[in-house]
Formats: structure tokens, sequence, C-alpha cells
């Protein structure tokens, strides 16, 4: 009799690979040509960080931010920052209910699973730290009593660099706590064909289904943590991250939660890749979105406009991309 003989199963890395791919592909239904901001904007929400998206009105930033949500059967919520909009419009607050003869919390719109935080810098600083708090530690104090947010709790915040008139620009400090900073940038003349040919009869995020859910994630993110970080690699992040306190050209250099980003950040690269090890080259991949925000830059002169936006991005990668041009990189096996 012969025995019947059956594949292999799936690895957990593959398995996280397979889902990542799905989500990609869904989202690439709604938004065209920026594939490799989706890889990022997933790889971040896999590590359970938080992305800053900068760029001007236009590119998708929403659309981007609501697919994700649609894509993955989670709970989406939108705050447009203003002047006037208070920590407990976010937090949400203790209300008198007259039936009950007692104190009510009525939540807020923070208590979601992803959220979009649509132009950040228009609202004050102390609304802005409210925020933030939640985005570290994962939980909203209210009348002291803390609430615990959902899980995953992924948080999308905006800037438009067009307008700075009536805005409370973020500090250092502040950026720092965002995982990834990214720009969407307009798209090319074929894109913009594609665009006009997707969308000129019907939206086709109304007709976009799930193809995953907040499970995926969870499991996801737990396969992320046994990826495997070699020793010279770890080493070869703590080289780039020094060469960044050593120029003249940089004036505060990357901090050591900027290391640990980094290499968070690369676990979650490999894993969404299907690898259980991570190797330079995702280290390379993310070290400018992911240190970009996070330096200081010596002064230039150049005016708080959009010209002077662009050109200290364009700055800040110019100074990464030396950098990473100039510290030796690993070529030894980093497999475990």
């Amino acid at each position: 009799m012969v025995e019947e003989s059956f594949p292999d199963p799936p690895s957990p890395f593959s398995e996280v690979r397979n889902f990542c791919n799905q989500v990609i592909a869904n989202i690439s239904r709604v938004i065209v040509g920026k594939d490799s901001e989706i890889v990022l904007l997933l790889t971040a929400l896999l590590t359970g960080g938080h992305v800053l998206l900068d760029d001007v009105p236009g590119t998708g930033k929403t659309k981007l931010a609501k697919t994700l949500a649609r894509s993955l059967d989670v709970p989406f919520k939108r705050i447009q920052f203003t002047i006037d909009l208070l920590p407990s419009d976010l937090t949400g607050i203790h209300f008198f209910d007259r039936k009950k003869d007692e104190f009510v919390f009525r939540p807020g719109p923070l208590f979601t699973n992803i959220l979009l935080a649509d132009e950040i810098n228009r609202a004050t600083a102390r609304t802005q730290s409210s925020l933030l708090e939640c985005m570290e530690e994962r939980q909203i104090t209210v009348d002291g009593k803390t609430f615990p947010l959902s899980v995953p709790f992924f948080v999308i915040a905006t800037q438009n660099p067009v307008e700075t008139q009536g805005t409370f620009p973020l500090p250092e400090a502040q950026l720092d706590r965002f995982l990834l900073r990214l720009t969407m940038d307009y798209p090319d003349r074929a894109e913009g064909l594609r665009i006009l040919d997707r969308f000129h009869a019907t939206d086709p995020f109304s007709e976009l289904q799930p193809v995953g859910n907040a499970a995926d994630i969870v499991n996801a993110t737990a396969v992320i943590e046994t990826v495997f970080a070699h020793e010279l690699v770890r080493n070869y992040i703590l080289d780039l991250i020094e060469a960044t306190r050593d120029r003249e050209d940089i004036l505060l250099g990357a901090s050591p939660r900027a290391s640990i980003a980094l290499l968070k950040t690369a676990k979650s690269y490999a894993a969404l890749h299907g690898r259980c090890f991570v190797t330079p080259d995702d280290v390379k991949a993310l070290f400018i979105p992911v240190i970009g925000h996070r330096l200081i830059l010596q002064a230039t002169g150049s005016a708080l406009s959009m010209i002077g936006f662009g050109r200290a991005q364009a700055r800040s990668r110019d100074i990464l991309s030396r950098i990473l041009d100039t510290v030796p990189c690993p070529t030894e096996d980093f497999r475990p």
C-alpha cells in the first residue's frame, strides 16, 4: 500500500507574506502607483507604530487610510483637526445620564482601530499632545479612569505644508513619536492617466471587499516578534545611527529610540517579504523614512514655506543617502 503524501504546511512567515500581499493588492485596486508607500504603511501597522503623511492636498492621503481600513475590515475614524478642537473631543467625556441617575462615559473617536488625524498641525499643542500620549501608551485616562484602546490602534496623521498660517508645527520631540514619515508625491503622467481611467465612471473604493481582519494583524505581529536579527545587522544599525551624530550638517542626530524603531521596522519588513531574518537591505530600505524626521539639521535660512519644506525634505534625504553610501555594509550570512 502506497502511503499518501501531503505537502508541508506553509511556514508562519509565508502566511504573513501572503496576507500582506493580499492587502497590498487590494489597496492597489484603489490607490495608483504607490506600492512602495503602501508597503511602508503596512510595515508600520505590523510594527505597532504610527505614520505621519506630509504632502499637499489631493494626493490620496485620506483615500489611502480609508482603503487600508476597508481592506482589513476594521473600524475607521477621521478627525479634522482645527484650532478649536479640544482633547475631550478626541478622548470622550463623562456626562450625566438622567435615566440612570449617574455619570456615563461617552467614548470619543480615538476608540477605533485606524484613525486618520487630518491636518494635525492645525490643532493646538495641548490637543496634539493628548493624541500623542494615546499613541504611546495605548490607553486613555479621563477623570481618573483609564480605558484601554483597541488592538490594533494605528494613527495616520497628515500635515499640509502649503498653508502655514494658523498652524502649530509639531516639535521635534513629538515628531520622534511617529515611526515613519512618508510623502505621497504627485503621480507621473502615466499614473495620472491610470487614475483618470480608474475613476472616470465610478469610485473603485465603493466596490472594495475586505481581505483580512484585526486578528490577522495580531497573528502577524506575533510572528514578527520571532524574526531573527543577526549581531552584525544590529551593529550595522548602530553604525548608521552613530553616523547621524557625527556630521557638521546635522545639529542633533538620531536617538536610541530611533535605533529601536529601525530594528523593529526592519523585522516587520523582513516578515512582510516572507523571511525569518533581517538583512542589511531591509535596514537600508527603511533608514530614510524611519530616521529622516528625527534629525535636526543645521539651519540654512530657508523660510517656512512650500519651497522651504521641500528643500528641507530633500536635504534630509540627501544627507541620509550619503550616510548609507559611506557606512560599511556587512556581507555575511545573516540567517539564524
